[in-house]
């Protein structure tokens, strides 16, 4: 036996199992979700230790010891907003993320309300997906709706030409009466019988 099967050196990397665009918005956007919820959980705990400063006047905020996260989204509710992920283009996750992050700034939220703010952002681009979904089909069927009309209409509205009526005066007959062609004013270049 020999050593190298007991280190794995040798072998060849594992292949890291490839995530679809989905799983991985689903991911960034639960990620940016507990992220926030954490920050949230802090500045309350932070607004609670000024509230008691100023109640009590002496700051006891040293001898306090928090617990690393005491909030956390119920099973129901996270799969519901993973639900919700999933119908997120992979394009939309930036944007969802930046709206997100500028609703927690502004409103400032207690931590259970961090959930229902990322609900209503979800929902929100969910709409806005559907709407440029419509509106693509909408365009689509406009475009070959009017391709097929506009070739009708081309096509019956086109004159037609007799090749034995000569109201139209044209280089081959010019050529066959031996005539001198009078001068041009097409973009193709005169040719002349040199006699």
């Amino acid at each position: 036996m020999s050593l190298a099967s007991w280190f794995r050196w040798n072998e060849p990397p594992s292949r890291i199992s490839q995530r679809t665009p989905t799983e991985m918005v689903v991911e960034t956007l639960m990620m940016e979700l507990n992220w926030q919820t954490k920050q949230a959980e802090k500045q309350q705990r932070e607004r609670e230790n000024e509230y008691r400063k100023i109640k009590t006047g002496v700051d006891y905020g040293w001898l306090v010891s928090y617990p690393k996260q005491s909030y956390d989204i119920s099973p129901g509710e996270r799969l519901q907003l993973e639900d919700m992920c999933t119908k997120i283009h992979p394009s939309y996750c930036g944007p969802v993320i930046l709206r997100f992050r500028q609703l927690v700034a502004e409103y400032e939220p207690e931590v259970q309300e961090v959930s229902r703010i990322f609900r209503s952002v979800l929902h929100e681009a969910a709409e806005k997906i559907k709407e440029e979904e419509e509106a693509k089909k909408l365009a689509r069927q406009w475009n070959t709706k009017n391709k097929t009309s506009l070739s009708l209409t081309t096509f019956k509205s086109r004159s037609r030409i007799s090749p034995f009526i000569s109201d139209i005066k044209t280089i081959s007959e010019d050529v066959e009466r031996g005539t001198q062609p009078t001068r041009r004013v097409w973009s193709m270049p005169e040719f002349r019988n040199a006699k």
